[in-house]
């Protein structure tokens, strides 16, 4: 039996929690690694954080200037070469483009790390898929992932996303929320089939818990509704009537849905509220309008009218909630409509994955020390398209 199945074997059969033991134990014996470690990515994409039992703890490292933070960044093994001659090798852990981690494995030679850096970067993609569905018997990595403790209304909005990224021959697409350890309403949502994706990017109302738990209801009546196979046009409107029939037009989400057709290029569009979608072109940036609809519980029973809308391959869609274009600075001047189009433009040679937090940076550089007073949710959808002979 080679080392490769061993590997993937031990995954497979070990207990959720005990699969770094299950792997390091593999590594040791069938690769000769002197040392293996497991860091998650936390929910700010700041530092990637040790899966760790006590007392077996090591420190988190920074994703920006580290060994291992190279590897997250740029998705690619990265050889690290010790001052002792041993080498480290640093493996991104991903599953379908969601970048969950990484995993560091120290050999005993550069050697050794070049001769294996295929066959472990294969072993680091399964313990990816081990690690999601791990997730649903014990909380071990999802507890690895917070360098500080989530607000309630944090920890049910977290729970609630699809994921950060995900990347298609068609596509690639990723969002991150701010501040990550205290978001309130806003969220995103996304799902694919064959020859559609559908996106979701809502901005919930009002604060804490009852922000949470209104995007919670308008999320899963939107699900609920997309499940059933009907169109986005119907989907909103379904929704909306769940919202309503619970807050009586008290509380209500703004939402910008999008239903892609991958084959063709083109996206029916709903556009009920605050959520903006900006488009890179050809080097040139520019705010795409939509004729605004009500939003979701607003008003009882509400018609949604779809519109169409055209993408090409090459084009770049960023969307954004009111917590980025309307934040101020601490003189109250707003981000504005400037200020993001040069974000965007000067994070257009980033992958997709990392454009949200890279533009999210340049926000927080923006509005100062103070405390966000709302929301800042940024999606990012690079658009390849599909050749007519896929």
């Amino acid at each position: 039996m080679n080392r490769f199945v061993v590997a993937e074997r031990a995954l497979r059969t070990a207990a959720p929690h005990e699969l770094l033991d299950a792997i390091r134990a593999v590594l040791i014996d069938q690769y000769g690694a002197e040392d293996v470690e497991l860091f998650m990515a936390d929910y700010g994409l700041t530092v990637l954080q040790p899966v760790s039992v006590l007392p077996h703890t090591i420190e988190p490292v920074s994703v920006h200037n580290s060994p291992a933070g190279r590897a997250f960044g740029s998705q690619k093994p990265y050889c690290e070469e010790t001052r002792d001659g041993r080498a480290r090798l640093h493996l991104p852990v991903s599953v379908r483009g969601d970048r969950l981690g990484v995993l560091s494995v120290t050999l005993a030679e550069a050697d050794a790390a070049r001769q294996w850096e295929s066959e472990l970067t294969e072993i680091a993609d399964v313990l990816g898929h081990e690690v999601m569905v791990a997730e649903r018997d014990t909380d071990l990595y999802l507890q690895a992932r917070r360098k500080d403790r989530l607000t309630l209304a944090a920890e049910m909005q977290w729970q609630l996303l699809p994921g950060r990224s995900c990347s298609r021959p068609e596509y690639e697409l990723a969002a991150q929320l701010e501040p990550a350890y205290a978001i309130f309403g806003d969220n995103f949502d996304w799902s694919a089939t064959a020859d559609h994706l559908m996106l979701y990017v809502t901005n919930g109302m009002g604060e804490g818990i009852e922000a949470s738990l209104l995007t919670n209801l308008a999320i899963n009546a939107l699900r609920n509704a997309r499940r059933a196979g009907i169109s986005i046009a119907d989907q909103a409107a379904l929704a909306d009537q769940a919202v309503y029939a619970h807050y009586q037009g008290r509380c209500y989400l703004s939402v910008l849905m999008f239903d892609f057709d991958l084959a063709a290029g083109r996206a029916s569009v709903v556009d009920a509220g605050s959520p903006e979608l900006w488009r890179l072109r050809g080097g040139t940036v520019e705010r795409v309008s939509f004729d605004a609809q009500l939003p979701l519980g607003m008003f009882e029973e509400t018609d949604y009218v779809v519109q169409d809308f055209d993408v090409e391959p090459g084009d770049r869609l960023v969307f954004v909630s009111d917590g980025v274009h309307a934040v101020a600075s601490p003189k109250g001047e707003a981000y504005g409509e400037a200020a993001l189009a040069r974000a965007i433009h000067s994070t257009r040679l980033l992958p997709a994955a990392e454009v949200p937090r890279a533009v999210l940076r340049e926000l927080t550089g923006h509005r100062g020390e103070a405390a966000p007073e709302d929301d800042a949710l940024i999606v990012c959808l690079d658009w390849h398209g599909r050749s007519p002979g896929d």
